[in-house]
């Protein structure tokens, strides 16, 4: 009996405790909330509007009894969740010297102390610009298009013969075969195949419990990430190797050539060893993986559900399909970018599938926005979802409407359209993925009509379709 009375009376000292420190933050002017239960504070809640049909249900409830800023527990973790999108403004644009990235242990982990994620300040800026400036160049987009539209082509021509097709798995074979051609100039092989083998096991780790023992999933993705290493330093090395005996002056052909001369011009205390820049290679290829996948499948998705915006686009792409085979010209990387209403579509497609739901930043030191304060060491956590599905930023926001974007820009500057993050750390692939998504519908509605069978979207632990959206394809003609 006696132990029976202790025990609540240590859930009362433990409940007591909580409420006392939530005052103390109230006092503090932290943002209203609930820290939840002891230790899991609202995680189960949380996990579970991941699983259904309306992820963001967890966001709308709390900001409308605590307001569009408000404090709770996630993973053991007391954070402030902003859905404000002027504080997100604040929280994306002051990155390193208020605000720095904050990533669960199993990804800080798996991708190392010299991972780019890890990295802030001068070092973070210049590896960004140097990317940005990579992935932005006309040369490098030409030779993309060629590569996607060829794989594209390829991977389509299969289908017709291969019904159902899973569309979530063809895109992952398009995307993550290009773009590990894109960074280091690998073609299909053993070489590549062992590539994605490894990089597959090694990405199932990065959301899991971080128990490095044998037979655990982390303990698995940490030997795939070893493999990875080895092999990415093997073609490092042979091509420095090689660079010795080629002009300084030939053309950057991939990010392995980039990083590798950027290297070699840099002072000593700039320079990147080899480790570095394979790591930051690896970590490059987890869009291929990844957030294309996603954006491409869901893109068939709200197609598949939306007759008129699936018509419209067809038309626009049949057009410039027929004025390609009248002028026997090859299509240029420019002419894929103009095709507004594609756009338009992948502007919404972006907007809905929020395949990345926000970002988790770690204030450094006391700050105060918009009247709330952030304690020193708490995280926040800038939620992209809750802004995008917003009545008040989106009329019907559940509602696929491409036709919105020809009154709104879809640009960066856009503090309410953020798929690919903001400020320092804003995407530097987001025209390549625009490039890459435009081409894969292009030629898709321009040789098949499909039907999809019924499906739904995932969003925890990331955003993916529960069956891989199987669909049937049917071959059209759209020769003049």
């Amino acid at each position: 009996m006696e132990w029976i009375i202790g025990c609540w009376v240590l859930i009362g000292i433990v409940i007591g405790w909580y409420w006392l420190k939530e005052k103390k933050l109230e006092k503090r002017g932290v943002p209203k909330g609930s820290l939840g239960w002891p230790f899991i504070g609202e995680t189960l809640d949380f996990i579970a509007c991941g699983y259904s049909s309306k992820p963001v249900s967890f966001m709308d409830k709390r900001k409308s009894l605590y307001g569009k800023v408000f404090k709770t527990n996630i993973l053991g973790t007391p954070i402030i969740v902003s859905t404000d999108t002027e504080v997100n403004k604040v929280v994306l644009l002051n990155q390193g010297n208020i605000f720095i990235p904050a990533y669960p242990k199993s990804v800080r982990e798996l991708f190392g102390k010299n991972s780019i994620l890890h990295t802030n300040g001068s070092p973070h800026k210049r590896m960004h610009a140097l990317i940005l400036g990579f992935l932005r160049s006309p040369p490098l987009k030409a030779r993309v298009t060629k590569v996607f539209e060829n794989s594209v082509k390829l991977s389509l021509a299969t289908w017709k013969d291969n019904n159902p097709i899973y569309v979530q798995n063809e895109s992952k074979k398009l995307t993550f075969d290009v773009l590990v051609n894109t960074l280091t100039s690998v073609g299909p092989g053993e070489n590549l195949n062992f590539l994605r083998s490894d990089f597959q096991e090694f990405i199932k780790g990065l959301i899991c419990l971080p128990i490095n023992l044998p037979g655990t999933r982390f303990y698995k993705s940490l030997k795939a990430k070893e493999r990875l290493m080895k092999r990415m330093m093997t073609i490092l090395k042979e091509r420095k190797e090689s660079m010795n005996f080629t002009d300084e002056k030939a053309p950057i052909n991939d990010a392995v050539d980039l990083l590798l001369r950027d290297s070699s011009e840099s002072s000593e205390k700039q320079s990147l060893p080899l480790d570095s820049i394979s790591g930051n290679i690896i970590e490059m290829m987890i869009p291929g993986d990844e957030t294309m996948v996603t954006a491409m499948t869901l893109a068939v998705k709200f197609l598949s559900e939306s007759p008129v915006a699936l018509q419209k686009l067809v038309e626009e792409n049949i057009e410039l399909k027929k004025q390609k085979i009248d002028s026997g010209q090859d299509y240029d990387w420019s002419e894929y970018m103009s095709l507004q209403f594609t756009q338009n579509v992948i502007s919404e497609t972006l907007r809905m599938a929020n395949i990345i739901n926000g970002v988790w930043r770690k204030a450094l030191k006391d700050v105060e926005i918009k009247g709330y304060s952030i304690p020193q060491g708490w995280c926040v956590l800038a939620s992209f979802i809750s802004v995008h599905m917003n009545e008040d930023n989106y009329e019907n926001p559940y509602q696929f409407n491409p036709w919105r974007w020809e009154k709104m820009e879809a640009t960066v500057n856009n503090n309410f359209f953020t798929p690919f993050g903001g400020g320092q750390r804003l995407c530097p692939g987001l025209e390549y993925s625009r490039l890459q998504l435009s081409i894969f519908l292009h030629h898709l509605v321009t040789t098949y009509r499909w039907v999809a069978q019924q499906d739904e979207i995932v969003y925890f632990p990331t955003v993916k379709m529960k069956r891989k959206l199987p669909i049937t394809v049917t071959s059209i003609n759209t020769t003049p």
